[in-house]
């Protein structure tokens, strides 16, 4: 087995969330507890407060994105941050401006946070080292997806109703060559116990395993589904050159995608997940992804949730903030910088008065098992 993501930090002391290693085990619980305050927004009429107001927001992707991009502006839009959005198509990078020139310009304008996507793995970082505010790494490259990982452990927590992933019996299958989502996932699922299998075609194999804290790596899924708790497929990225790795799509799906006789094999109360978009008929089959245990549309809601907490996190932090408590009576009052900020644990607390009414489409947390409560 590789050894362990390092510990990481505590959210209230981090200044960027560029890895999934700038948190640790403890900030992963603790960024989680915080989106728990978050979730409660969600399903106001007026889905607003304002946390972040005066507060401006910069999206800079220069890689095509739906739900990242989206999310991270709804996440914005809910704690009143004003949203300066950027995409490299049609900007002065088309006049050969330089990527850094990009991004300190960006700040000049007045922006308090910059999130980054980008094609090259170590972009987050180098842009990090050029600006003097906070940057999320929003995917960089093969490398990393930190928000990502984030918000995939927060929708596991809540299927599960378990804070810990000890013992979970994770198999993740697919892509590992090209997929920033399998480096970040490896980290935090280790980080919070589970136990990592890695499944894919040799050819798809990442070129080394330093660094991935996983219990192994096989070209053969049927044999670890009947004691899988948690499968997650992942997208073939076929933009980066995975279709000429494989002899064929089809033969790909056959070995590889998760269909309604293989999550058969699995136990009953499996979960399934996908970081999406889904490619239905080569990952899964639409059958599987209609399936009680699939995951996908709880992935998508959480992510709001989950990116509101590192926004805030990264621009306020706060007094109270280890103490956040998501299993406090509903009475428990929330940290004085949250309650001063409109979010009120467990109760409606004051709404802004903006027009952002966007009704929650926040899935309804599975009932645990027995065996999942117990830790699997």
């Amino acid at each position: 087995m590789v050894p362990a993501a390092r510990g990481g930090s505590s959210p209230a002391a981090m200044r960027h969330l560029l890895s999934v290693n700038d948190l640790g085990s403890e900030g992963l619980k603790e960024m989680m507890r915080i989106a728990d305050f978050f979730v409660e927004i969600s399903t106001r009429p007026i889905p607003k407060v304002p946390a972040l107001r005066g507060k401006t927001v910069a999206c800079a992707f220069f890689e095509g994105s739906t739900r990242t991009r989206l999310s991270f502006e709804a996440a914005a839009k809910r704690l009143s941050a004003d949203i300066m959005s950027f995409g490299a198509s049609g900007s002065s990078m088309s006049k050969g401006e330089s990527l850094k020139d990009t991004v300190t310009t960006i700040e000049s304008l007045g922006a308090d946070v910059i999130v980054v996507r980008h094609a090259s793995a170590g972009v987050a970082s180098q842009v990090a080292s050029w600006v003097s505010i906070p940057v999320v790494n929003a995917g960089d490259g093969w490398h990393e997806h930190p928000t990502q990982a984030l918000l995939d452990c927060y929708t596991i927590r809540q299927a599960l109703g378990a804070e810990s992933f000890q013992g979970l019996k994770v198999v993740m299958v697919g892509d590992l060559m090209h997929s920033r989502v399998a480096r970040s996932n490896v980290l935090a699922l280790s980080a919070m116990g589970a136990r990592v299998n890695l499944v894919a075609p040799r050819t798809l194999w990442p070129v080394s395993l330093d660094g991935w804290p996983v219990e192994g790596i096989t070209c053969d899924l049927d044999p670890l589904l009947e004691k899988a708790d948690l499968v997650y497929l992942l997208r073939l990225q076929t933009e980066r050159g995975a279709g000429r790795l494989l002899p064929s799509l089809r033969e790909y799906a056959a070995m590889y995608q998760l269909t309604a006789r293989r999550a058969a094999m699995m136990p009953k109360d499996s979960l399934i997940m996908h970081p999406g978009p889904v490619n239905r008929g080569v990952e899964m089959s639409s059958e599987v992804a209609e399936m009680p245990g699939a995951l996908v549309g709880s992935q998508v809601a959480n992510g709001v949730v989950v990116r509101m907490a590192v926004l805030y996190q990264l621009l306020v932090g706060g007094e109270g903030v280890g103490v956040l408590d998501p299993t406090a009576p509903d009475v428990a009052p929330a940290p004085a910088a949250l309650r001063s900020a409109g979010v009120h644990h467990g109760a409606p607390g004051p709404s802004d008065t903006s027009s952002d009414s966007t009704p929650s489409t926040r899935s309804t947390p599975r009932t645990p098992s027995t065996r999942r409560s117990a830790g699997a």
